[in-house]
């Protein structure tokens, strides 16, 4: 905290601001009771702000009334003290911390408020405390320590992120919140209308097609710190609300977006401390992310790429393989190196394959010689063998594993199990981290039911002819920290006559386009620049600068896995009379929280 508080009744001080140049003066603080320690003649108390701990002193002779008062004292009671700034004898001094030097002799004291005993320690980390009776009484748990730090981390990184894209000329412009169902790839949260009965608002999944009118606006560069809102089920890194980094330019290409996102993320890390790589940072094709790491979010800290060995294991007596290459797939495989697994872990890993869409894992070790120790070996002949250990870059003692299915499958599955060994093995370096640009990214993906869909949103630019609409590429390009996508964005489709043929390929027809997104095309009619953007996840940015394995703990009252909220006890049933106003009526009774 920059400058010292606005002296009234309450304080004239921080806690945190009273150091030894302060020596002999008078000061006034207020905060929490953090600690309390009666030595029998002294009473002692570390009074707590969001500056930080100072000490105070009672003396029996000296503290007058507010000595008694001090005995009543407990943790979290709110006071305000008065008194001397004394520097602490030697030996007495912490040089851990800040107002280690001094403590406040308080000669006044008010209690302010008294707490009940909290249901969890404030004064220290618990592991493993529930994170319900954290998110119940989230006042509680946001005084800790290390949330403060975290609410203050992410303070820093949006003002960080502002200060940049103001010097760039960007203008921070509000979109709406109640807006209209538009398909973004994940369902929406509606709200009913009262005025207009029967009609429903739905909460933007992103401001994407605002941001677009606003280039089409011509105020050429755009960003707003936006609230998003998608209906998902839930992890470690989703929530039902967000907060993202959202940002357009006019007249630019992938190269200008790039540019300015690296500037923002470079201020970003500095203030973490976080020794990313400098940028600018590498690039990286869709294809060969999927290829080599099994993912289009590729955490390259540790090796365990994956390998192609369609080639090498092709004509094999193993059917399983066999027939997965006769049908068009693929064998793919990653050497895990020397380690030893026991049948137990090797058939738990399974579950790893099968979570990730795979029916089996195949697994071999390496003997001297180039032989397979494997329930597979008897199958492949000796230059079978030895093509895939070269491949591989095997060596006696090597632990292989094999996936054959469809390419995107067993990129999946492989993909999957080389994060589950680095976690086992430990083969992250620590305080190592990587950036990069995934780019060149297909413009769909075909669904099981065999129908095309926009890999990012329908509204990215293609590259390439409709004439063969499942090769098409587009112009997009994620940004991944560690394996986490922390953004995506793309160069946009900016004429309608595109714009529908996108739509053609996704079965939108051109009256269903326009009563859905009639305002962006009747906008494109009247001359809309090239123009491009981006989306970063604050929320994931801040986690992986922190050390969090959780969005849920860098964002002051987030929901549970379950999507409820612990707090307030949202969602709620509401009276059937606010119903009837709002013209719902509801076709089930409301679960238990």
């Amino acid at each position: 905290m920059k400058h010292a508080p606005r002296p009234n009744p309450y304080r004239d001080h921080w806690c945190g601001h009273l150091t030894a140049p302060l020596a002999g003066t008078e000061a006034r603080v207020s905060g929490w009771v953090h600690r309390r320690r009666d030595h029998g003649g002294l009473i002692f108390i570390d009074l707590r702000d969001r500056s930080g701990l100072v000490q105070l002193v009672f003396h029996p002779d000296t503290s007058g009334a507010a000595f008694a008062q001090a005995e009543q004292l407990r943790s979290e009671h709110v006071v305000s003290a008065y008194g001397e700034v004394v520097v602490r004898e030697e030996g007495n001094q912490n040089p851990n911390m800040v107002t280690g030097r001094i403590e406040l002799a308080v000669t006044r004291m008010d209690v302010l408020s008294r707490s009940e005993t909290p249901p969890f320690p404030i004064d220290e980390e618990t592991p493993g405390l529930d994170e319900t009776l954290r998110l119940k009484h989230r006042a509680l748990d946001l005084r800790r320590e290390r949330m403060q730090e975290t609410m203050v981390l992410r303070h820093r990184i949006i003002k960080a992120m502002r200060d940049v894209l103001d010097q760039q000329d960007f203008l921070e412009i509000e979109t709406p919140i109640l807006t209209r169902a538009t398909p973004e790839g994940a369902r929406d949260f509606l709200v009913p209308s009262r005025l207009q009965p029967g009609n429903w608002y739905a909460l933007p999944q992103s401001p994407q097609l605002f941001k677009q009118l606003l280039m089409m606006a011509g105020y050429e560069r755009y960003f707003q710190i936006a609230r998003c809102f998608r209906d998902e089920d839930l992890r470690g890194f989703r929530q039902p609300e967000f907060t993202q980094l959202d940002l357009e330019m006019s007249f630019v290409e992938e190269e200008d977006v790039i540019g300015v996102m690296e500037e923002v993320m470079e201020a970003v890390f500095a203030l973490g401390d976080f020794p990313a790589p400098p940028p600018p940072w590498r690039r990286m094709g869709y294809d060969e992310a999927l290829l080599r790491f099994g993912s289009d979010k590729p955490d390259t800290r540790f090796g365990l790429e994956i390998t192609e060995l369609s080639g090498a294991l092709a004509g094999s007596e193993f059917k399983v393989f066999q027939s997965v290459l006769d049908s068009g797939g693929v064998v793919r495989g990653l050497n895990a190196g020397a380690h030893e697994m026991s049948r137990k872990e090797l058939d738990g890993l399974q579950d790893v394959a099968k979570r990730a869409g795979g029916k089996a894992l195949a697994y071999a070790f390496v003997e001297e010689g180039g032989a397979w120790r494997s329930p597979i070996a008897k199958f492949f002949s000796e230059e079978q063998l030895a093509a895939a250990n070269a491949a591989l870059e095997a060596s006696p003692g090597d632990l292989l594993f094999f996936s054959s299915d469809k390419a995107a499958v067993a990129a999946n599955v492989l993909g999957s199990l080389r994060l589950e060994l680095a976690e086992r093995f430990g083969l992250v370096p620590e305080g190592e981290h990587d950036v990069l640009w995934i780019v060149d990214w297909p413009m769909f993906e075909e669904t099981d039911a065999g129908e095309l869909t926009a890999i990012h949103h329908p509204f990215t630019a293609p590259t390439g002819s409709f004439d063969e609409p499942r090769a098409l590429r587009s112009r997009a390009y994620d940004l991944v920290l560690d394996g986490t996508e922390i953004g995506g964005g793309s160069i946009r489709i900016h004429t309608p006559e595109v714009q529908q043929q996108v739509f053609d390929v996704l079965g939108l027809k051109a009256e269903e386009a326009q009563e859905r997104f009639g305002f962006l095309l009747d906008a494109m009619r009247y001359g809309a620049p090239p123009h491009g953007g981006i989306a970063m996840g604050i929320d994931r940015i801040v986690a992986i600068l922190s050390g969090r394995d959780s969005i849920r703990d860098v964002i002051a009252f987030p929901k549970t896995a379950s999507g409820g909220d612990p707090l307030t006890g949202a969602p709620a049933p509401v009276e059937a009379e606010t119903l009837r106003e709002l013209g719902v009526v509801s076709v089930v009774e409301p679960s238990a929280g």
